[in-house]
C-alpha cells in the first residue's frame, strides 16, 4: 500500500483529502474547464481540446468524473455510436471556484516561475 492509500484509509471522510484528490489533478480541471468553455464534447473532439492528455488518460478521467455526477454522458443510438460528455448541475457548480483558482494562477504565475527560479539558484 502507497503513502496516498494508507493517509486515505486513515482518513476517508475528510472532505479536503477526499474531493481534492478526485478533482485536483490537472486533467480533471482541464476536462471540466474544457467542457464549460465548448459545452457538450463527442471524446475525440475532448481530446482535440487537450492534446497532451493521453486516450487511457481521457478515458480514466471521464470515468472518475462521471462516477462523482461532475459530468454526464450521454449515448445516443446511432449507427456509428455517438457518445456526447457535459457538465453536470453539480459540475456547473463547481466551475465558479475552478475559475477562481484558473484567475489566481494566471495572475500570480510569473511571480511563482521567479521564485521557483530563485529558489533553484541558491
Amino acid at each position: 500500500m502507497n503513502r496516498t492509500e494508507v493517509r486515505d484509509a486513515l482518513y476517508p471522510d475528510c472532505p479536503i483529502r477526499n474531493i481534492l484528490s478526485r478533482v485536483g489533478d490537472k486533467w480533471s480541471m482541464l476536462v471540466l474547464f474544457t467542457l464549460e468553455t465548448n459545452g457538450n464534447l463527442r471524446f475525440k473532439e475532448l481530446q482535440r481540446n487537450i492534446p497532451d492528455i493521453s486516450q487511457k488518460m481521457l478515458t480514466a478521467t471521464l470515468k472518475m468524473l462521471e462516477g462523482d455526477a461532475l459530468i454526464t454522458r450521454v449515448a445516443f443510438p446511432e449507427v456509428p455510436p455517438r457518445v456526447e460528455y457535459s457538465l453536470s448541475a453539480k459540475g456547473k457548480s463547481l466551475l465558479p471556484h475552478i475559475s477562481n483558482l484558473l484567475a489566481w494562477a494566471t495572475e500570480h504565475m510569473g511571480e511563482i516561475i521567479e521564485s521557483r527560479q530563485r529558489y533553484l539558484l541558491k
